[in-house]
């Protein structure tokens, strides 16, 4: 698992983008087989943060996604049944199990306001950014 923050520049959107790339194409290191890293993309607007995950072929029941403290973490599990008879497969390449994204939150966020729609086999998590506060000017009076 891997700790990705919100990046606004060019730059760093590149190098997580580079790391990101990296995890997704991570081995098991007891079986050598390639492990489930659902891609994402994180996308802004003036409103909002978008993570958009590919979950294809998983229930919504088995996906998960919990904001605690300044972390975001996005956690599930793909299952396929399938009944083997005869010779079984020929060649098997759809990844199966676990897994779990993490992502470190801006300040600039609201976590009241996260939300999450699976559609399609893409889920969209939203979160609002926080009203920018604005100093406010008080004057003091002397005495």
């Amino acid at each position: 698992m891997r700790n990705l923050v919100f990046r606004t520049n060019r730059i760093g959107r590149e190098m997580d983008s580079l790391l990101n790339g990296c995890m997704v194409h991570s081995h098991d290191l007891e079986t050598d087989e390639p492990r489930f890293a659902p891609r994402v993309n994180i996308t802004e607007d003036t409103d909002n943060f978008f993570l958009t995950f590919e979950l294809p072929g998983m229930d919504k029941g088995n996906i998960k996604v919990v904001v605690q403290d300044d972390n975001l973490t996005v956690s599930g599990e793909r299952k396929f049944e399938r009944e083997e008879s005869g010779d079984g497969f020929i060649r098997s390449e759809i990844r199966t199990g676990s897994f779990s994204r993490s992502f470190n939150l801006p300040d600039n966020i609201d976590a009241e306001k996260v939300k999450a729609d699976y559609n399609n086999g893409l889920l969209e998590v939203s979160i609002a950014k926080a009203e920018e506060k604005k100093p406010k000017e008080i004057e003091v009076k002397i005495s």
